[in-house]
């Protein structure tokens, strides 16, 4: 599936590396095709205010859709 950039999408996996969870909101502000043409996004990670906290690379199969009937929650991103 293809994500408008700058569009908030939520993670489907955990990744621990970059202590991201499932369900955290980010935003897709690059799109990415490797050579083997699997496609991923460079993501931007935002606080509760709207600073970026992090940008890093994961696999477009690991991103999905906002629905209405979700709620966000806010957490501490520790290292």
């Amino acid at each position: 599936m293809k994500f408008e950039l700058y569009t908030d999408v939520a993670l489907l996996h955990d990744f621990p590396r970059h202590n991201l969870r499932r369900g955290d909101i980010v935003r897709p502000v690059e799109h990415h095709v490797g050579r083997d043409g699997a496609e991923g996004y460079s993501v931007e990670v935002l606080g509760a205010r709207g600073q970026t906290l992090a940008v890093v690379a994961v696999p477009a199969a690991s991103l999905g859709i906002l629905h209405d009937d979700e709620v966000l929650s806010a957490r501490k991103l520790s290292a």
